[in-house]
């Protein structure tokens, strides 16, 4: 990991920009799903599979190979970084945890979309669309303040 030391701040760079693509995508992926959604109750079965098509898209392109690429990236920084004592990485974790499992739910969602099964309601689709908003500005602040 000595070798890496010197290309820290690349690998720093490489992280900011892969966390760029996968916010995108899970700010745009839960958009996605309430228009896919309205489609299908609307019985609008066309739209409803355009829909499908660029979820699809959305996650095979930018979506999970960028969470791949943030994990692999972040847990690098943490080694070469010697950040593993820090508690503001530990906090981060949990909250890079909540993230995944909220890119999870959101793909879980769409394939059930993609179905025609519909559980939950567009306000509460809109509302979903805040939590990676929020959990992003509890890890920045952990990231630059670094409160603990």
């Amino acid at each position: 990991m000595a070798m890496l030391a010197g290309a820290y701040l690349w690998i720093v760079a490489a992280h900011v920009i892969f966390v760029i693509f996968w916010m995108a995508g899970l700010f745009m992926l839960p958009r996605y799903l309430v228009y896919h959604q309205e489609a299908l109750a609307a019985g609008r079965a066309d739209e409803a599979a355009l829909w499908v098509e660029r979820e699809t898209k959305l996650r095979s392109i930018i979506l999970t190979p960028a969470m791949i690429a943030v994990w692999v990236l972040g847990l690098l920084l943490a080694t070469v970084g010697q950040h593993w004592g820090a508690g503001w990485l530990h906090a981060k974790l949990v909250f890079v945890l909540l993230l995944s499992g909220y890119h999870g739910w959101a793909v879980g969602y769409a394939k059930r979309l993609a179905k025609g099964v519909m559980r939950l309601d567009g306000r509460t689709l809109r509302m979903l669309n805040e939590v990676p908003a929020l959990v992003a500005t509890a890890i920045v602040v952990l990231v630059f303040v670094k409160p603990f």
